[in-house]
């Protein structure tokens, strides 16, 4: 049966089928080798970039009419050629290598015959995932963060996957999830989180954290997750062969039938597909049936729910442990908080000699209650302390490897972070932590330019001309949350 509860007749093989209302990209594959030919091809087919901008077009539109439809043939889509090359095209070119060593510009050198070889294996099943790397980067807090580097050919299926998968899931998944998602950004959740507990009766934040979300997410209940759209078993298996290739540590290699590992195209994506089925519908079923208003803002496995009524978020809460264990997942104890929050924080903890309301933290910014010049209430952001701190300090250690470069050098470094750096926590009300933060990045140069010689000091009148040569200027970047969220809804 398919998702319109009709019979699912066998189609011939690379013939079209007689309804011209199906979409015939889900049903049409391609004529199998006669037998006795060769498999190797004189030239890699290819499919002009509209054919397969169509092709998913009509997935999308496909996705989007029918909410239950199953799509059963959607391989042929991943395997060709401008799909792949797409894919190679759009990685990055200095990422580290996988387990192979393989390299993004050796792979270059001969990637039509290497992209026709990986098309060849992807379409006859005979591709197989490589175990990943283990990497850590280091986090705000002091401890390292478990990445997975894959091999390159592995990195280009899966961003091939999740080009056609994202055709489909784009269509479902609901408005307050924003995390890696295409066309969505973390200020547009920082925008519908302000406005939200601006325009909303909220008195009460959630601020929850996932423990170890990654690592305890159940393959089992992923893989039927899926299948709720996806009837096209090879990519199923596809997706199955990225869960079991293991992790290359130590010269060990270890598997489970938990855990997806961070740093792959694919691990955004399913991350997105598990919470959507266990947290997104969910939550959106429980607050139709709210008494008050509940605001949701959900970035990958970092969310914030917003209430109007205590009783209410404590009934959440209590019901959301219990949602997450059936799943395998669980609230961290430490990180999870419900605080009072909102336009009315400030006086009823004053009532109760509590002092000033309590603040949280989410994608960078720390969050507080403040006025606007008006008098009325307003989400104050400022840049997260811990964030600012370990950024100087990485800085600092920079700076000393980079001592003796030329200043240009060292001016087009530091400006690129300083700009990075504004353009992100540039948004209005963290004006000072901004001009803190350059004025920091000033200091660290001039100090570590000041050991470049024992002899004489840097004169800091001369000092100055470098930093306005090579830094930008501290400046607020973002318009107000409201102006830019009523335009883009």
């Amino acid at each position: 049966m398919n998702g319109h509860g009709k019979s699912d007749s066998p189609v011939v093989p690379g013939k079209r089928p007689n309804k011209a209302g199906e979409p015939v990209a889900e049903v049409v594959e391609g004529r199998g080798l006669a037998k006795g030919n060769s498999t190797e091809r004189n030239t890699f087919r290819t499919q002009r970039r509209e054919d397969v901008h169509n092709a998913l077009g009509r997935v999308r539109q496909a996705a989007k009419r029918e909410k239950k439809q199953r799509f059963t043939a959607l391989l042929h889509h991943v395997y060709e050629a401008d799909c792949l090359r797409k894919a190679y095209l759009a990685l990055k070119r200095d990422a580290a290598a996988g387990i192979d060593g393989e390299t993004w510009q050796h792979y270059g050198e001969e990637l039509e015959a290497n992209l026709l070889d990986l098309s060849e294996r992807l379409e006859r099943g005979g591709y197989r995932a490589k175990p990943v790397r283990r990497a850590y980067i280091p986090k705000a807090d002091g401890r390292r963060r478990p990445l997975g580097v894959p091999v390159l050919e592995d990195k280009i299926v899966q961003r091939a996957v999740v080009e056609v998968l994202n055709a489909i899931y784009e269509q479902d998944f609901l408005g307050f999830s924003y995390g890696f998602r295409p066309g969505r950004s973390q200020h547009q959740a920082l925008d519908a989180l302000a406005v939200g507990i601006g325009s909303k009766n909220v008195n009460w934040v959630l601020d929850a954290d996932i423990q170890d979300f990654f690592g305890t997410l159940v393959h089992e209940w992923l893989v039927k997750f899926v299948e709720h759209r996806v009837g096209d078993q090879r990519v199923v298996r596809l997706i199955q062969k990225w869960l079991n290739a293991g992790v290359l540590e130590d010269g060990t290699v270890t598997r489970g039938e938990v855990g997806a590992v961070q740093g792959g195209s694919i691990s955004p994506l399913l991350s997105n597909i598990y919470l959507h089925y266990v947290f997104d519908l969910w939550v959106q079923r429980w607050r139709k049936q709210a008494r008050g208003d509940v605001i949701v803002v959900r970035w990958a496995d970092d969310f914030i729910v917003g209430f109007e009524h205590r009783y209410e978020a404590e009934q959440f809460l209590a019901e959301l442990r219990e949602r997450f264990a059936r799943f395998g997942l669980a609230l961290h104890p430490e990180k999870t908080r419900l605080i009072r929050f909102g336009r009315y924080a400030a006086q009823n903890r004053e009532e109760r000699g509590e002092g000033k309301p309590e603040s949280f933290n989410f994608l960078g910014f720390t969050h507080m209650c403040g006025r606007n010049q008006r008098g009325g209430f307003r989400v104050w952001r400022q840049t997260m302390r811990k964030r600012w701190q370990a950024k100087l300090k990485e800085l600092n250690i920079q700076l000393r490897r980079r001592r003796h470069d030329p200043i240009p050098e060292q001016g087009a470094y530091l400006g690129a972070v300083v700009r990075g750096h504004i353009q992100y926590y540039g948004v209005p009300g963290n004006a000072l932590a901004i001009r803190a933060f350059h004025w920091a990045v000033a200091r660290l140069w001039h100090k570590a330019l000041g050991r470049r010689s024992q002899k004489a000091r840097l004169a800091w009148d001369r000092m100055k001309k470098y930093i306005a040569r090579w830094l930008p200027n501290a400046r607020i970047c973002h318009p107000p949350p409201a102006s830019r969220f009523a335009v883009r809804t």
